[in-house]
């Protein structure tokens, strides 16, 4: 009888361990079908490192020869929190990180090696308000230090949405009546559109997390569970990189899939390392400063977001510093322009004056600094900048990037009108003569411009 009941127990057993076996099988496969129609890997997926050039400075033996495929392979031990929809087959075709190019880039971003990105920056990634909310072309923008670069894009996708595709009329009304699908079409073109203007039309590289594991740690490089596991994609032409980040762009709008931090790896890898240090100067030495609890971009990534240059400073050109050294500003103009204001900065500093070539882009859309916290100034007029007689009476639409901002905010600007007629406008509206911020960056444009807020609440 007792072994008549050990039988029953061991075999009681066995069928625990198949049906466990089963129900993991059956996980596995529809693991392998979500990640399938999620990341967009198909049987004719072309071979991404076709044509791959990585310079020597980037390459794990400074010979300039990329890794074979697989070699220093590890096995991951952590996936951290990036969900899997943001991870990708590591047999997509990518070339995989070696440790001498990450150190480099956590050189090149924080000066040392001893430093990570914080919370803030991880959490960052390029997510749209979700349709029907409006306005549905607007990104949800954090507090953190991502917020410059998820405002420089954001520029890109209204530059999209009102410039650039073709078929759709070029007003406010269907900028804010975008679909899904013309949100997902909007953010591959506008950072393809960045990464290309980065890799100087000529190449641009995606990196993008992987299952596995190629570095390890060392005593002089400390991983964060994520960039050791990246591959970098090299294309040669701007409208496959444009599909490429259409077909896995859950990785770079995915919840917790570090969609900013992975850009910005893939806007340097696109620069390169050589370019990188040619467009900085002695003032900036490394794209990211530090400042309470983590990191602020500098003006060198914002630049090189708008321009495709990491130059650090905001004038034309090259400038004297203080100390007869030479700084790089900005060479040519760009679709999309820069203004900037703050309490603290005053107009007798020359070289914290932007100058012409970001004032007055090629479109009406500026990226706007205001006491630090970053926002959007565009026009839907595309002629605005290229006929002068339209700068005498013109909308601009206000994006705040404010959790609470449902609507944007329509300020008229009129520069025509007579200064005395201006001041006795706003000593009536506001006897304090207390100017919104936002005004004041508009003046750093238009400097004897009339400002209405049409009924909406001033930002101050």
């Amino acid at each position: 009888m007792a072994m008549e009941f050990s039988d029953q127990k061991q075999s009681s057993n066995e069928l625990d361990l198949e049906e466990i076996t089963r129900k993991i099988l059956f996980l596995d496969k529809w693991r392998e079908i979500f990640s399938y129609h999620r990341l967009g890997i198909n049987n004719t997926t072309p071979q991404y490192h076709e044509g791959n050039r990585i310079s020597a400075d980037e390459s794990a033996d400074g010979t300039g020869i990329p890794q074979p495929k697989g070699q220093g392979h590890l096995p991951s031990s952590s996936l951290c929190s990036i969900p899997n929809p943001s991870i990708i087959s590591s047999k997509l075709g990518g070339f995989p990180i070696s440790l001498a190019m990450a150190t480099k880039l956590r050189q090149s971003l924080f000066g040392s090696t001893a430093h990570a990105f914080s919370c803030d920056w991880k959490g960052a990634c390029f997510q749209f308000r979700g349709p029907p909310s409006d306005p549905a072309f607007t990104l949800e923008v954090g507090k953190g230090g991502a917020q410059g670069i998820q405002m420089a894009v954001q520029g890109s996708i209204i530059k999209y949405l009102l410039f650039t595709r073709t078929g759709k009329d070029c007003n406010f009304h269907s900028l804010c009546a975008i679909s899904k699908q013309e949100q997902d079409r909007a953010l591959a073109a506008a950072l393809a559109g960045i990464l290309w203007a980065a890799g100087e039309a000529q190449k641009a590289t995606i990196c993008l997390v992987t299952e596995d594991t190629y570095i390890t740690s060392t005593p002089d490089y400390s991983g964060d569970s994520f960039t050791e596991r990246l591959q970098l994609f090299e294309f040669s032409k701007k409208d496959a990189t444009e599909k490429f980040i259409y077909d896995h762009l859950q990785c770079f709008k995915g919840e917790g899939s570090h969609g900013v931090i992975l850009f910005l790896y893939s806007l340097i890898f696109s620069r390169t390392f050589e370019r990188l240090q040619k467009d900085l100067d002695v003032s900036t030495v490394h794209l990211l400063r530090p400042t309470a609890g983590g990191f602020l971009c500098r003006q060198a990534v914002l630049n090189m977001v708008l321009t495709g240059r990491a130059n650090p400073n905001v004038f034309n050109g090259c400038q004297n510093g203080k100390s007869q050294e030479i700084l790089h500003g900005v060479l040519t103009r760009s679709d999309i322009g820069y203004l900037q204001w703050s309490k603290n900065t005053s107009e007798d500093d020359r070289l914290s004056q932007v100058g012409s070539m970001l004032k007055t882009p090629k479109l009406p859309i500026w990226l706007c600094n205001i006491n630090g916290n970053y926002s959007v100034l565009f026009s839907t007029n595309r002629q605005l900048l290229s006929d002068w007689k339209m700068e005498h009476l013109f909308d601009l639409h206000f994006y705040s990037g404010q959790s609470s901002e449902k609507k944007l905010a329509r300020l008229t600007v009129d520069t025509h009108s007579h200064h005395w007629e201006r001041d006795q406008c706003e000593d009536e509206k506001r006897p304090g003569k207390w100017f919104s911020p936002v005004e004041m960056v508009i003046r750093t444009k238009w400097r004897e411009a009339t400002i209405d807020w049409n009924g909406s609440v001033p930002f101050f």
